[in-house]
């Protein structure tokens, strides 16, 4: 995955993902409008975003379990330290319902967000884990139920926020 810089968003950055965000189907017309700004502003804001890494996509958010995949479970997965990272990774690609895999710290080496039709199901997502040798041992927890959601929007906020508070007024003394 690419590590993109820090990028400073500004109050019309922030409004602009917000809106977007909130309203994914809205032209960039009825945008510059509803924010007072020119068209060709909106629009080359949206295009540094998409160039700096902050906008990664404009596709649907689906729903997995409207798609029939109701069981969502977290694997933490030990590997075998001597092949690393990647092949893991490319191993872990080839399986659909990895949704996620992260590299992590503690007790484990990669953590995955995996979905399943059912409970039985499930193990055999897990056997298709396990069955690349270079996973030694799998760990999994089952969701319940999803309390929030993926997000990103209150971030803006945070950064808005974070703006607000370094951005002191010149001295006049």
């Amino acid at each position: 995955m690419p590590v993109h810089p820090r990028r400073d968003l500004d109050a019309l950055d922030t409004a602009i993902l917000t809106m977007f965000a909130e309203h994914p189907r809205l032209g960039v017309l009825e945008a510059s409008r509803r924010l007072g700004v020119a068209r060709g502003t909106v629009q080359s804001r949206l295009d540094r975003l998409v160039a700096d890494g902050v906008i990664r996509g404009w596709g649907p958010q689906l729903d997995e379990d409207a798609l029939g995949w109701p069981v969502t479970a977290f694997l933490t997965l030990q590997i075998r330290q001597a092949g690393g990272h990647d092949p893991v990774s490319a191993h872990l690609t080839g399986i659909a319902e990895v949704l996620e895999a992260h590299t992590i710290t503690g007790s484990g080496d990669v953590w995955c967000r995996v979905v399943a039709r059912s409970n039985t199901d499930l193990q055999r997502v897990i056997d298709a884990v396990v069955a690349y040798g270079g996973v030694e041992r799998v760990s999994t927890v089952i969701a319940l139920a999803t309390q929030i959601h993926h997000r990103v929007v209150p971030l803006l906020g945070i950064s808005a926020r974070s703006d607000a508070r370094i951005t002191a007024p010149p001295d006049r003394s």
